[in-house]
C-alpha cells in the first residue's frame, strides 16, 4: 500500500484541506502509521458472479438482488460482477477503543488513518485485478459499495452471507447493518467487453455530493 495516499487520505479525513500539518502532527502522524502498521492484518475474499439486469434498476446476482437506479448505471453493459469484502481486522479497532480513553487525540488520528488505511488496500486490489481482466479482454467498472446511492445498505447482509465473509476472514454484521470491524468495505465490481471511460472510485462514485469529507 502506498503510505503517502494514506497519509493524504488521513490529513483530508482530520480536515486537513491544501493545509500542511505542522512538526508536531506530522510526528504524531508518523507515530500513529507505525503503530497502525502493527496492528491491521489486511484481509480480503472475492467472488464472481453472473449479472442480469431486469429494466434500468432491478440487478440480479448469485450473491445478492436490488433495486438500485445508481448500480444500474454504473453496470451498464456489464455481463458480470465482482463481488468483494475486504477489511483491515480488529486490531485497527482495538487501537483506537484503547486510545479513546487515554488519549482521545492519538484516537481521532487513527481513526481517521485506519479508514484511509482500507480505502487503500481496496484501490490496490482494483488496481491488481484490473490488470488481471483486461489481459484477458474484459473491463471493469469502479467499485461501488452498499449505501451509495440508492444501493441498499441491507444489501450487505446477503453479500457477506454469501462470500462467507465471518469464516474466511472474521466479517460480520451487526443487527443494525454496522460491519465488524469496523474498518471494512463490502462491494460490487461491474465486468464487461466494453471499456468505460470513467475510472473514479470511492468519493466519486457517491452521489452524496454534500458529504463534508468528499474529495474536491
Amino acid at each position: 500500500m502506498d503510505e503517502r495516499r494514506i497519509m493524504q487520505e488521513t490529513l483530508r479525513y482530520l480536515g486537513y484541506r491544501r493545509q500542511q500539518p505542522d512538526s508536531q502532527v506530522a510526528a504524531l502522524l508518523a507515530d500513529c502509521m507505525e503503530e497502525l502498521k502493527r496492528a491491521v492484518t489486511c484481509r480480503h475474499v472475492k467472488r464472481e458472479s453472473p449479472l442480469h439486469m431486469d429494466g434500468e434498476a432491478g440487478i440480479r446476482t448469485d450473491l445478492f438482488s436490488a433495486e438500485s437506479r445508481n448500480l444500474g448505471r454504473n453496470l451498464k453493459d456489464c455481463q458480470a460482477v465482482l463481488v468483494f469484502a475486504a477489511t483491515v481486522g480488529i486490531g485497527a479497532d482495538q487501537l483506537i477503543q484503547r486510545y479513546e480513553r487515554v488519549r482521545v487525540s492519538r484516537a481521532v488520528v487513527i481513526q481517521a488513518m485506519a479508514a484511509a488505511m482500507i480505502e487503500e488496500y481496496c484501490d490496490c486490489l482494483n488496481r491488481e485485478w484490473k490488470e488481471e481482466y483486461e489481459a484477458a479482454g474484459w473491463y471493469l467498472r469502479p467499485r461501488f459499495s452498499p449505501g451509495y446511492g440508492d444501493f441498499p445498505l441491507e444489501c450487505q447482509r446477503e453479500i457477506l452471507e454469501g462470500l462467507e465473509a465471518g469464516k474466511r476472514i472474521g466479517l460480520t454484521l451487526t443487527d443494525s447493518l454496522i460491519m465488524m470491524p469496523s474498518k471494512s468495505v463490502t462491494a460490487v465490481i461491474g465486468i464487461s467487453r466494453v471499456p468505460a471511460s470513467c475510472r473514479l472510485e470511492g468519493c466519486e462514485a457517491c452521489s452524496k455530493t454534500d458529504c463534508e469529507y468528499r474529495r474536491n
